[in-house]
């Protein structure tokens, strides 16, 4: 298993302490312990006009320049960079973010190992892809566009692949968007797809028993892989990759709570890894957006939006040294 995070420290509309560089080196390479690990990074495509406060929040023209971090950090001491492109405009425009995965692609296809298209597509709420007009459409030229530009830039090792939230009862169902990608020839978009995303947040936003999460976690994972990855087109060789999961702190739910919580995920994917072919775990986050706020969003780090490690913390770091490749 490779393991990772989102280092950053914005969440939607969230924003708190400024990232700090110096803390976030310090404490991913705690993490990581010299093992190969994946660091996850966000860009957005907002359309022409965009929705000014989304353009104030995400400072979409300022991530194309610069992420989080310089850019030769995510290619040293054995980091990847996963870095996924979001669909958000206001109105639907393919064409435009056909020009953006262009833009994205010449300035970080050298720098990125996976690249992920779309963020939750089957998810309609506000500031996520699936509420976005035309993603669908979005999504599958994105992904054909994206693998053309990626093969003739010379980065055919660039993993390419989307996320989605599971299992559709936590959404509200989404049997329309699996309907579409049921419909399309394989050659039309499964056969572009390297690896299949999961959101995984089982215990995050409703009252669940601490009982119930391992049982959850895994009903989440096999539902992707036994029943909606089938109906995509994409057969058991493609890698699931856990590509966000996390469980805040708050008002009900202490610090210790959330170790615990965590531990049971991060070890309940471990069991089902092998069997279900997961080949990557990135935890959201490192740090909170905001520790002053209690609301679930403002409080998914590892450590408070000050860099003071939670108990969550020391716990991953043990559960990514056991179980994470050795170094080769």
């Amino acid at each position: 298993m490779t393991y990772g995070i989102y280092a950053a420290g914005q969440v939607a509309t969230t924003v708190g302490p400024p990232d700090d560089p110096n803390a976030i080196d310090d404490l991913v390479t705690r993490l990581s312990g010299g093992r190969p690990f994946v660091v996850r990074e966000y860009l957005h495509f907002l359309g022409t006009p965009a929705d000014p406060e989304k353009v104030r929040v995400l400072e979409p023209e300022r991530r194309m320049r610069e992420l989080t971090m310089p850019d030769e950090w995510y290619t040293a001491g054995n980091r990847r960079l996963d870095l996924v492109l979001c669909y958000l405009p206001v109105e639907r425009d393919v064409d435009g973010w056909l020009d953006f995965i262009g833009q994205a692609v010449r300035r970080y296809g050298a720098v990125a190992r996976l690249l992920q298209i779309t963020l939750e597509p089957n998810f309609k709420l506000p500031w996520i892809d699936g509420s976005s007009p035309g993603v669908l459409d979005a999504l599958i030229a994105g992904t054909r566009h994206a693998r053309r530009l990626l093969d003739a830039a010379g980065h055919r090792d660039v993993r390419l692949g989307f996320s989605v939230a599971e299992p559709p009862e936590f959404l509200g169902g989404d049997e329309e968007f699996w309907a579409h990608l049921e419909a399309l020839s394989p050659a039309d978009f499964a056969a572009h797809v390297d690896y299949m995303g999961l959101g995984l947040y089982p215990d995050a936003f409703s009252p669940v028993p601490k009982s119930a999460v391992a049982g959850l976690t895994e009903h989440a994972l096999r539902q992707l892989r036994e029943q909606n990855m089938p109906r995509a087109h994409l057969g058991p060789d493609v890698p699931i990759h856990v590509a966000e999961n996390g469980t805040p702190t708050g008002t009900d739910r202490t610090a210790d709570d959330q170790a615990d919580r965590l531990g049971i995920m991060i070890r309940t994917v471990a069991a089902t890894a092998a069997r279900l072919n997961v080949t990557h775990h990135e935890l959201f986050g490192l740090r909170d957006a905001d520790s002053t706020r209690p609301e679930p969003m403002s409080q998914f780090g590892l450590t408070s939006s000050g860099y003071q490690p939670k108990p969550a913390f020391d716990l991953c770091r043990k559960l990514i040294g056991e179980g994470g490749p050795s170094m080769r």
